[in-house]
């Protein structure tokens, strides 16, 4: 850990007594059964201890370093969920279980599905646990306490509503007998209303003092992109990227440095780790050719490397590269844990499968395209000058032409821009959706590449495990 402030080591700090849970059923993650004398009940008696309890709830979001079934995995497996069902990632050899995304052919039985979803569900109980004990807290921290777990505890629940649809809405800590809540899918206008009003709150008690932890301005970015993806609240999505605008971020003169100069002016909120402890993550070794240790995934699309090749700029040579021992096949640059001398990127690890590498969850180049996004409100261009000053700003950067008045701004220009500047950040199935492009632009990749894309794929499946654990009472997607 380089400070709690800026890049916390969180499995470090040892929250002693603590319940402690195991990861095996949707009952277990959601009320574990406690194995110490000691409970949240008695725990739980001052500041000291519900920061103990946020910086385990940090620590569920950075997931477990490890390959094992069972394992928080959490941030560390999400690429397979978004970029590779997007037109960008694919694995290298198409085998394996991790296949089923790129060829839409995924079964309720996945386990990297299931992981998922059960290691969110994880971050939700323990955000759900230090809203439960808030009245120990003085009056001094309360509410900053009281924001961190609500911006948590939102940002868990946007990624599992847009990921599955309807799901349980729990927000509180239930015990066992609650099966009614575990189980029970609440509309998706419920859950963006919880997600809504908790960063609502996050908003009014943060300020800016983190990157690695909740703030004000994580809070105000993401409730816009949560404004965006509901397709309402343009002008409130527009006034809060403006906020943000104004608080003293701003972009990196250089796009290497974005990615491994770490904590950067740039840098909104990001999971943070530490190379060679336990606080390291495998995913980006993954991406390689054997590194990891089930490396061979996350590899660039031709599709993806077209986009880039004439759209990139100068971001092309640091979002991919093709793979020196396989020339037919192309890597991600932006998380290389051991480094790249031929483009100045130093290893963040002597050990590639314990990687240094932050994990980028909201910057501020997103930001201006937000800002760009809400100005058109859901129409087909804007002529707006903000709209124009906040797009040409990113195109500056990449050294690409700039459009100048009296043009307009398209919305296909704007999701190109979108897909070049954060390719491979988990961001571009979820901006095909928000744009209302999965269908059209996903059906014509998938009959490119042999994979077998209906519109149900936008959704992913209830775990099955969790389907047989409620005894019928969760019910599964359509067309699974």
């Amino acid at each position: 850990m380089k400070n709690i402030i800026n890049k916390l080591k969180l499995k470090d700090i040892v929250i002693v007594g603590l319940v402690f849970f195991t990861l095996t059923s949707c009952q277990d993650y959601l009320s574990p059964a406690p194995i110490s004398v000691l409970n949240s009940a008695t725990f739980f008696q001052n500041d000291s201890d519900l920061e103990g309890a946020l910086v385990n709830m940090y620590d569920g979001l950075q997931g477990v370093n490890s390959t094992r079934t069972g394992d928080n995995h959490a941030l560390q497996y999400e690429f397979y969920l978004t970029e590779m069902r997007s037109d960008n990632t694919r694995t290298k050899s198409s085998e394996g279980e991790a296949a089923q995304f790129e060829n839409y052919a995924i079964e309720a039985t996945n386990g990297i599905v299931a992981d998922y979803y059960t290691s969110f569900y994880n971050v939700i109980f323990r955000a759900n646990t230090v809203l439960a004990n808030l009245d120990v807290a003085s009056d001094e921290n309360r509410a900053r306490i009281e924001g961190e777990a609500k911006f948590v505890r939102a940002y868990a629940y946007f990624n599992l509503v847009r990921l599955y649809g309807e799901i349980p809405l729990v927000t509180s800590v239930i015990s066992t007998e609650d099966t009614d809540v575990q189980y029970t899918r609440a509309a998706t206008s419920e859950v963006y209303s919880l997600i809504e009003s908790d960063l609502l709150v996050a908003v009014g008690s943060l300020d800016n003092a983190y990157k690695t932890r909740a703030s004000k301005a994580a809070a105000q970015a993401l409730l816009a992109k949560v404004y965006l993806t509901e397709g309402t609240n343009y002008l409130e999505a527009q006034t809060l990227c403006e906020d943000v605008m104004g608080s003293g971020f701003a972009l990196e003169p250089n796009f290497k440095d974005v990615f491994y100069n770490e904590l950067n002016d740039e840098i909104i909120f990001a999971i943070g780790y530490e190379g060679d402890s336990q606080d390291s993550e495998n995913f980006s070794a993954e991406w390689l050719n054997g590194v990891g240790r089930t490396s061979g995934v996350n590899y660039t699309t031709e599709d993806v490397r077209n986009a880039l090749d004439n759209l990139g700029g100068n971001r092309t040579p640091y979002s991919y590269r093709q793979d020196v021992g396989q020339p037919t096949q192309y890597q991600v640059v932006k998380y290389l844990p051991n480094g790249d001398a031929s483009l100045g990127i130093a290893p963040t690890s002597t050990d590639p499968t314990k990687a240094g590498n932050d994990w980028i969850v909201l910057r501020y180049a997103d930001v201006l395209l937000m800002h760009v996004e809400a100005i058109m409100a859901g129409g087909a261009s804007t002529t707006s000058q903000a709209a124009r000053d906040s797009f040409n700003a990113i195109r500056l950067r990449a050294g690409m032409p700039t459009i100048d008045a009296p043009d307009p701004i398209t919305k296909q220009e704007l999701l190109d821009e979108r897909r070049v500047e954060l390719a491979f950040e988990d961001q571009r199935l979820f901006d095909l959706i928000r744009f209302n492009e999965a269908q059209n632009v996903l059906s014509a990749f998938s009959t490119a590449t042999g994979g077998s894309f209906t519109a149900t794929d936008l959704l992913l499946p209830i775990p099955q495990r969790e389907i047989n654990l409620s005894k019928g009472v969760l019910k599964q997607n359509p067309g699974y």
